[in-house]
């Protein structure tokens, strides 16, 4: 990661709106994808790619970010400061897609 203040400011907002962990935000994501038929043929398991992303960016050192994953920072921030913290079904689903669950406040 190119060091900087600007992706330190980036690395914490990002920490400050994913307000689930892993574990939460990994099971969020793959109950969401099964449907009654389970799950489809694919390799991502139609798990929504900016999730995914978040999980890979959770996983990581910030010393170890890539351009990728500074852009998914960007992308979740961006979105849960657009959406707030909404809680009718569809916006909370959204949110809790990229690991922000706007009933924990």
């Amino acid at each position: 990661m190119t060091e900087g203040f600007d992706n330190d400011m980036l690395w914490d907002e990002f920490h400050r709106v994913v307000n689930m962990n892993s574990e939460e935000l990994r099971a969020h994501l793959l109950a969401d994808a099964s449907d009654e038929d389970g799950f489809p043929p694919d390799p991502d398991l139609g798990i929504d790619e900016l999730g995914r992303g978040v999980l890979h960016v959770l996983r990581k050192r910030k010393g170890d970010l890539t351009k990728d994953d500074l852009e998914v920072m960007r992308r979740v921030v961006e979105l849960v400061e657009t959406m707030g913290d909404k809680t009718d079904d569809d916006s909370r689903r959204e949110l809790m897609t990229v690991g922000h669950d706007p009933l924990r406040g």
